[in-house]
C-alpha cells in the first residue's frame, strides 16, 4: 500500500503509514499528494499534510465508511483537526463524507496546516479533508467483485430495577420526601402482586431489554462490482454497490425495520487531442429506510417497569364474562391484537411506545443523490513551457422525503376486580378513538443543492535541473441551498452556503533541498457590510533537507532523510460570525446590521400616561456595526520528518500554535447595562480571541525476519487550548474564562453527604432549590460567603470536546507468506466527564437504574455511594461536581482482520487473476476504569461489535 502522512503545508508523513500499513520501506519520490487543487510529489511536501492510500489499505483493512477509522492512522486527526471540524471535499466538491462508500476511494488527504488550506478560502479556514474517488487506468478490462455479510451484536444494555424494586425504593423516596401518601405512592399488596410475577397485566413488570421486543443480533450484507479499464485515448472506472441491513427490533411493525441501499458511480477520463483531455463523474445514490413508529428507545430510558401505573395491553381473556359491554368493544376496535389484545393507556398517556408500534404505522424515509462534475484540463506548453490550465464545474441535488403512514388509535383503561379468585376486568375507559386511513401521507421533506466551479492556470517548470518551480493561479466558488417543508426542518434558510476567492500558489525549490512556498487567497463574504467584505489570507513556507548536507551526511549516517520546515500563516474566516436572535429564532445571517421588531421577545407592551390600557412598541433587537470584519487564524507551525536506519523507523513531528481573533461578543464590558434589556442595542464586535497549540507526530518502524513482515505504528497529538480573551463580566475572579482551557470543565467541589441536620443548620446554605436535607451531597463554599451558588464553581478538568489533551493511534500488520493480520486502535487522555444522563440523574418518577442501590440511608450512611432518593427535581444533588466527575481515558481496539490471498497461480490460465477471503471483527472493546459507562448507550440504540466475512475476487 502507498500511503503517505504528511503535516503542516505540505509533509511527508507517507513512509511512517506505508510502514503503518505493513510495506517493506521504499523510494517514494515520484508519489504525487493530492493537495488543495493539485499535486505535489510527496518529497516535496513541507508538513501539515497527511494522505492514506485506501486502495491499498482495503486489501487488509476493509471498512463502509469513507473516513473509516481515520483517527487511528492520522495524526492530529480526531474527528476534527487540530480540534476544529474541518470542510469534507469529495474530488474537489463540498460534500458529505456519507455520500461516498470506502471502496469507492482511492485516497484521502487530511489538510491540517492553514498554510495547507487557505485555496479553499473561508470555509475551509479550519481544516479539510480531501476524499479522492478511484479513476480507470490503461490497461484491459478487469473487475472486481467483493461480497461482504456480517452481523451486529449489542454491547451492553442499561440495567435497571424491576417494577417491585421500583416501586418500593420510590416509597422510600417520597418518605424521604415527608411525602408518602396511600395514592402517591404504591401499597405493599401492589409490591407484592408485580414480584411475585402471577399478575402480569395488572401488575405488569416489562423488559424492554427482553427477547419479546428485541432480536439477539441483526445482520448486514453489501455486494460491490468494480469495473476499469482503458487506453491511452479513454479510461473509465465504474462501482455498483447494493446494501441491506436489518435491525434489532423485534416488535410490531418495527420487525420489519430494514436500510437498503443502491449507490453507482461512473468516472471517465478521455484526450480528446494531444493537448487537451477532459473528465466526467456521475453518482446516483438511492437509499430507503422502513421503521415503524413508536420512541422505543427513548422510552426504555425512562418508563419504569410498572410502565407508570397502566398497562400497555389490556387482556380480552381477562373480561368479565358477564358484562357484554366490553365484548361490544372488542368487536367494534380497529385494534385487536392477536385476537387478544385491547391497547392500554390513560388519559396521560394517549400513546406509548409498545403500542405505537403495533397500531401506529410506519415511516418511509427516501433519499435520493444526484452528483455529477465535469472537467478540463489543457496542456498549453506550445505557449510557454510547463504552461497549462484546468477547469471544471460540478453540479448535486439531494433530496430526503418520508412517505408517512399514521393511524391514531383509542386506547384503554381497565378496571379490576377480584371475583371468585380470580382478577377480573369489569369495566374499560376509552381515551381517543379509533381512526380509519387507507393513504400514506409525504412527511419530511428536503432539498439541496450544490453547484461549484474552478479555474486554475498552472506553471511548472524545472531549470538546470535544479531549479523547480511551481505556481498556480486559481479561483473557486461553490454555493450550497437548503430547503425543506416548513413544518419538521424549521423551512429553508434564505440565505445558502456561499464560499468564492482567489488563490495564488508560488513554489519554488533548489535541487530539492532548499523550499520556499507563498500560498494567498482573497477571499470575500457577503456576511459582512458593503465595502468591508474582501480580506487576503497570506501565508509563507520554507523547508531545509538538511540530509542532504554535506556535513550532515559525513557524520551522521544512520539517518537516512531529514526535512525540516516552517510556515506562518493568516487567513481570514467567516465561519464564526454567526449567532442568534435573542427569542433564539434561527441564525441571522446580516450581523453587521441593526433590527427591530414588534412581537415575540420584542413585543414591548406600555401603558398610555393617563392610565389606559396602552400598546404594542417596537423595540431594538440589535445595534449596527458595518466595521464587522473578518475572524482570523494566526499560526506558526514547524516540524521535520525523518527516516532511519534505512528506513527501518520513520518520524514525522509537527508542532503548531494559532491564535483565532476577532471572534464575536456583545460588548458586554463596554456597553451599560440599559444597552439591553427590553430591547437590546448592544451590536457584535471582533473582540474575542483564543488559542490553540501542540503538535501531533507519526512514529513507525517496518522491517522483516525471514518470511515475516511486521509494521507498527503510533500516531498522537498533544493538544492544549487557551481563552485569551473573552468579552464577559464574572461576580468571581476563578469563573473568568480568559487564561483557562476553550473547553475548561467547571462544577463543585462535594464534601460528602450531610449526616444530619445539625449539619446542614451548620453548614452555608445550597441555594439549588427544595429542602437539603440528610443525604443530600454537601458541597464546598469557596469563596467563604456563606451561601452555595454559582460563584463556588471551580475548574474541574478539559472536556475534550475538539480534541483530549492527549489522543493516539496504533496500527500493526503482520504478513506471513499468503496470510495478514491487521488490527487497529485509537485512544485518549487528560479529559474528564461527567455521569450527569437521566441513568444517574434520577428526577421524579424517572426511571430507577442500578446506580440508586448505593443510595444513602441512616443505615448506609458510611458506605454510600449515591444520594438520598427523592421524588422531586433532586437539584440540590443533580449539579456538575467532584462527585460525579470521571476521567475520560480509554483505548478502542477498533479492528481485528484476518486475510488470506490465494496464490495467483492456482489461477493460472483462468479467468480469475485474483481471490482473497478475510475474516473481521469491528468495535471489540474498550479499556478503560468507565469501560461499562463507555459501551453503555442510554436512551439510544446500543453501541455493537461487527463480526463480518467477506471475499474478494478479481476477474
Amino acid at each position: 500500500m502507498i500511503c503517505k502522512n504528511i503535516k503542516g503545508s505540505y509533509i511527508a508523513l507517507s513512509m511512517a503509514l506505508c510502514s503503518a500499513m505493513g510495506l517493506q520501506a521504499q523510494d517514494n519520490k515520484d508519489s504525487l499528494v493530492n493537495i488543495a487543487f493539485g499535486t505535489v510529489a510527496q518529497k516535496d511536501l513541507l508538513g501539515g499534510v497527511s494522505t492514506i492510500n485506501v486502495t491499498e489499505l482495503l486489501k487488509k483493512s476493509y471498512g463502509v465508511s469513507s473516513l473509516d477509522n481515520l483517527a487511528s492512522l492520522v495524526p492530529g486527526y480526531t474527528g476534527s483537526v487540530w480540534g476544529q471540524a474541518p470542510l469534507i471535499l469529495v474530488d474537489g466538491v463540498p460534500r458529505q463524507a456519507s455520500e461516498v462508500r470506502m471502496v469507492e476511494v482511492e485516497s484521502i488527504t487530511v489538510l491540517k496546516a492553514a498554510s495547507a488550506v487557505v485555496l479553499y478560502g473561508n470555509n475551509a479556514a479550519k481544516g479539510a479533508v480531501l476524499i479522492t474517488t478511484k479513476r480507470g487506468t490503461i490497461k484491459p478490462l478487469s473487475i472486481d467483485v467483493r461480497a461482504n455479510t456480517g452481523m451486529f451484536t449489542p454491547k451492553s444494555y442499561p440495567k435497571y430495577l424491576n417494577a417491585a424494586d421500583y416501586m418500593t425504593l420510590y416509597n422510600e423516596a417520597l418518605m424521604n420526601d415527608n411525602a408518602f401518601t396511600p395514592g402517591a405512592g404504591y401499597t405493599q399488596g401492589a409490591i407484592d402482586s408485580t414480584r411475585s410475577g402471577n399478575y402480569g397485566y395488572r401488575f405488569p413488570d416489562i423488559n424492554y431489554f427482553s427477547d419479546e421486543y428485541l432480536k439477539k443480533a441483526f445482520s448486514r450484507t453489501d455486494l460491490t462490482t468494480e469495473i476499469s479499464g482503458g487506453n491511452e485515448n479513454a479510461r473509465y472506472y465504474t462501482n455498483i454497490g447494493l446494501s441491506t441491513n436489518g435491525s434489532l427490533m423485534n416488535y410490531g411493525e418495527t420487525k420489519k425495520n430494514n436500510d437498503f441501499s443502491f449507490k453507482i458511480r461512473g468516472n471517465v477520463d478521455m484526450n480528446l487531442n494531444k493537448w487537451l483531455t477532459a473528465s466526467t463523474d456521475i453518482v446516483a445514490n438511492v437509499s430507503d429506510n422502513y421503521t415503524g413508529r413508536g420512541n422505543f428507545w427513548g422510552e426504555s430510558a425512562s418508563v419504569n417497569g410498572n410502565f407508570n401505573r397502566y398497562i400497555p395491553l389490556v387482556p380480552i381473556d381477562k373480561f368479565d364474562p358477564n358484562n357484554a359491554d366490553l365484548q361490544t368493544i372488542v368487536n367494534n376496535s380497529n385494534f385487536v391484537i392477536d385476537g387478544k389484545y385491547l391497547l392500554g393507556g390513560q388519559a396521560g398517556n394517549l400513546t406509548n411506545s409498545i403500542t405505537d408500534m403495533l397500531a401506529a404505522g410506519y415511516i418511509k424515509t427516501k433519499y435520493r443523490t444526484f452528483l455529477f462534475n465535469v472537467g478540463a484540463n489543457a496542456d498549453l506548453s506550445n505557449l510557454l513551457k510547463g504552461l497549462s490550465f484546468k477547469t471544471a464545474y460540478s453540479m448535486d441535488y439531494s433530496s430526503l422525503y418520508s412517505e408517512a403512514y399514521q393511524v391514531t388509535y383509542a386506547v384503554y383503561r381497565p378496571t379490576w376486580e377480584r371475583i371468585n379468585g380470580e382478577d377480573v376486568i369489569t369495566r374499560l375507559d376509552r381515551f381517543n378513538n379509533d381512526l380509519n386511513t387507507t393513504s400514506e401521507s409525504i412527511g419530511r421533506t428536503t432539498y439541496t443543492q450544490t453547484t461549484s466551479m474552478r479555474a486554475q492556470l498552472n506553471y511548472d517548470r524545472s531549470f538546470a535541473q535544479r531549479h523547480n518551480f511551481n505556481s498556480s493561479l486559481m479561483g473557486w466558488w461553490y454555493t450550497t441551498t437548503f430547503s425543506s417543508d416548513v413544518d419538521n426542518e424549521g423551512g429553508s434558510d434564505y440565505h445558502p452556503i456561499r464560499n468564492a476567492n482567489l488563490g495564488l500558489r508560488a513554489a519554488y525549490n533548489y535541487m530539492q533541498k532548499y523550499y520556499l512556498d507563498f500560498t494567498g487567497a482573497l477571499v470575500n463574504s457577503p456576511k459582512l457590510a458593503p465595502g468591508n467584505r474582501a480580506g487576503i489570507s497570506p501565508t509563507l513556507t520554507a523547508g531545509w533537507r538538511i540530509s542532504d548536507e554535506d556535513f550532515f551526511k559525513n557524520n551522521i549516517s544512520f539517518i537516512d532523510n531529514l526535512k525540516l520546515f516552517a510556515s506562518y500563516a493568516s487567513v481570514k474566516q467567516d465561519l464564526d460570525i454567526t449567532g442568534v436572535r435573542p427569542n433564539n429564532e434561527p441564525t441571522d445571517y446580516y450581523l453587521y446590521a441593526s433590527y427591530y421588531g414588534n412581537s415575540g421577545d420584542l413585543a414591548g407592551w406600555y401603558p398610555w400616561r393617563d392610565g389606559t390600557s396602552g400598546g404594542f412598541t417596537t423595540l431594538s433587537g440589535r445595534g449596527a456595526n458595518p466595521n464587522l470584519t473578518f475572524i482570523q487564524r494566526n499560526e506558526f507551525r514547524a516540524g521535520f520528518d525523518a527516516s532511519l536506519f534505512k528506513n527501518l523507523i520513520t518520524l514525522d513531528v509537527n508542532y503548531f500554535t494559532q491564535d483565532t481573533k476577532g471572534l464575536l461578543s456583545r460588548g458586554n464590558t463596554i456597553y451599560p447595562s440599559f444597552f439591553s434589556g427590553s430591547g437590546d442595542f448592544r451590536n457584535w464586535l471582533n473582540s474575542n480571541s483564543e488559542r490553540r497549540s501542540g503538535f501531533d507526530f507519526g512514529l513507525n518502524v517496518n522491517n522483516k525476519i525471514g518470511q515475516l513482515q511486521y509494521s507498527v505504528g503510533f500516531t498522537g497529538m498533544l493538544f492544549s487550548s487557551e481563552v485569551l480573551f473573552r468579552d464577559e463580566i464574572q461576580p468571581e475572579e476563578a469563573l473568568y474564562a480568559a487564561g483557562k482551557s476553550i473547553d475548561v470543565a467547571r462544577g463543585y467541589v462535594s464534601e460528602g453527604f450531610f449526616r444530619n441536620q445539625a449539619e446542614i443548620d451548620g453548614h452555608a446554605l445550597q441555594t439549588f432549590g427544595g429542602e437539603v436535607r440528610p443525604g443530600d451531597i454537601k458541597y464546598k463554599d469557596v469563596n467563604q460567603d456563606g451561601i452555595i451558588d454559582y460563584r463556588d464553581q471551580v475548574e474541574l478538568g478539559k472536556y475534550g470536546w475538539g480534541a483530549s489533551p492527549f489522543s493516539y493511534g496504533i496500527n500493526l500488520t503482520l504478513k506471513y507468506k499468503n496470510l495478514t493480520l491487521f488490527a487497529l486502535g485509537n485512544g485518549q487522555n487528560g479529559a474528564i466527564a461527567f455521569k450527569n444522563s437521566s441513568y444517574f440523574w434520577v428526577r421524579g418518577t424517572g426511571k430507577f437504574s442500578e446506580q440508586v442501590l448505593g443510595r444513602w440511608t441512616e443505615a448506609t450512611a458510611n458506605t454510600a455511594t449515591y444520594p438520598r432518593l427523592t421524588a422531586g427535581s433532586g437539584n440540590n444533588n443533580y449539579q456538575n461536581s467532584t462527585f460525579w466527575i470521571y476521567k475520560n481515558n480509554r483505548f478502542n481496539l477498533n479492528r481485528v482482520q484476518l486475510t488470506y490471498d490465494f496464490d495467483q497461480e492456482m489461477f493460472k490460465g483462468s479467468f480469475v487473476r485474483g481471490l482473497s477471503v478475510y475474516g473481521l471483527a469491528d468495535n471489540l472493546l474498550v479499556v478503560s476504569k468507565e469501560r461499562r459507562l463507555m459501551e453503555t448507550n442510554i436512551g439510544a440504540p446500543p453501541q455493537y461489535r461487527f463480526f463480518n466475512l467477506g471475499v474478494r475476487a478479481s476477474f
